[in-house]
């Protein structure tokens, strides 16, 4: 029998209603919150949740007048969307209901040391952290994204929307994985996945559904997930459902969770380097947050530019200072005619890339409805989502114009 050959990379996601993705979502619902109260707020809470407690750290100025009554608010109005409405199948000693939750608020002012170099006598913005960042984008999927974060939030997303609207089967604690076979390493490297080798979900079911059933169902949703026909073949992936046979207890009363746990999730799904912090619960000051939506637009451009295959785009910032201490692009070898020096120094030309700069073209003090919400970020992920600012290719002409 002939041995295949098989180069695998595996990439991860968790639903809304996992822990650490509920912390987020709550960190960045109070985000919302007080940026749409007040543009000028300045805010980094970090978010803790326990069992039924749920605690909210950190240090906020803002103009906006809030309450413990309110920040109580906040928490229990984000449990419910994400689905812990109380209304499932599944009792309150299984997952988590909003009614019993206790929130603790510990919040206090920002240091005027930092707020002396962010907001300046000029009008420009100082960086709120020193830190380094990278965007990255690739020729794997139409969204610009490695295919097997792709395929993982895609499957997640399916499941997770399944279990919203039939709380009476299945809860919203949703973990999914894809590996990816690229066959070889020079295809990994020439971003061209062969197949999806193995899926991993797994899903709490109410107590009376058995294991067999439980696989059935998701089974189904996986195969009407959409995935690409050309690398998902249901006869010859490996799929593993629900693996230890049992998972009804659930949420944050069996496994506690914290803002910026799940920074791989929130990526790259570990394909591409990271920066040093998260994203989540801070204000577009804080270049965390708006270094990575600038370094994924640039990383983008170039990719669907034709410049390259893939690309890593890394920016460093210090404290008070406004523009970038270093930018850096990365091809990987897969560049077309224009080289890793030449993209970045035309990076460094085109874009201040000051936090003032990236929060006047992604509007990110103006989170709304109408165009984009932090805690919907938090609980789809930070990039790759074709409707937010940052993901929008609207300079294609302006690199697409570089000398070839």
């Amino acid at each position: 029998m002939q041995n295949k050959t098989h180069y695998l990379f595996t990439s991860e996601v968790v639903s809304p209603g996992h822990p650490d993705k509920c912390a987020d979502i709550i960190a960045d619902s109070i985000v919302d919150t007080l940026l749409i109260a007040d543009k000028n707020s300045r805010v980094a809470s970090e978010v803790f949740v326990a069992g039924k407690h749920v605690i909210i750290g950190g240090e906020v100025t803002t103009s906006a007048d809030m309450s413990k009554k309110d920040y109580v608010k906040i928490v229990k109005d984000a449990l419910i969307k994400i689905g812990y409405d109380g209304k499932s199948a599944f009792t309150k000693k299984q997952c988590l209901y909003p009614d019993e939750v206790e929130v603790q608020v510990l919040l206090n002012h920002q240091s005027s040391d930092i707020n002396q170099g962010v907001d300046q006598e000029d009008g420009e913005i100082g960086a709120g952290d020193q830190g380094i960042m990278f965007g990255f984008a690739s020729s794997e999927t139409a969204d610009f994204m490695p295919a097997a974060i792709t395929y993982a939030r895609m499957l997640c997303d399916k499941v997770y929307n399944y279990a919203l609207t039939h709380n009476h089967k299945l809860g919203v604690d949703i973990k999914t994985q894809v590996t990816i076979d690229y066959g070889t390493k020079q295809n990994f490297e020439e971003c061209k996945p062969q197949k999806i080798h193995t899926i991993v979900v797994s899903a709490p079911s109410v107590e009376d559904m058995k294991i067999d059933e439980v696989r059935e169902l998701i089974k189904g949703l996986i195969d009407d997930t959409g995935l690409p026909t050309e690398l998902y073949d249901p006869k010859d992936t490996i799929i593993h459902i629900n693996p230890t046979g049992r998972y009804v207890n659930h949420s944050s009363l069996h496994d506690s969770g914290l803002t910026g746990r799940k920074l791989i999730v929130d990526s790259f799904g570990g394909y591409a380097p990271i920066g040093g912090g998260a994203q989540s619960s801070k204000d577009y000051t804080k270049v965390d947050r708006s270094g990575l939506y600038a370094g994924r637009w640039i990383a983008k451009h170039i990719v669907a530019a034709g410049w390259a295959k893939k690309c890593s785009v890394q920016l460093s910032y210090a404290i008070g200072v406004a523009r970038p201490v270093s930018v850096s692009v990365d091809t990987f070898g897969t560049f077309t005619s224009i080289g890793d020096d030449e993209l970045s120094e035309f990076v460094i030309k085109s874009f201040s890339l000051t936090p003032k700069w990236i929060t006047n073209k992604f509007n990110l003090d103006k989170p709304s409805s109408e165009t984009f919400l932090y805690a919907d970020v938090a609980a789809r992920g930070q990039v790759g989502q074709s409707d937010y600012p940052w993901e929008k290719l609207d300079s294609l002409e302006l690199f697409e114009a570089l000398k070839k």
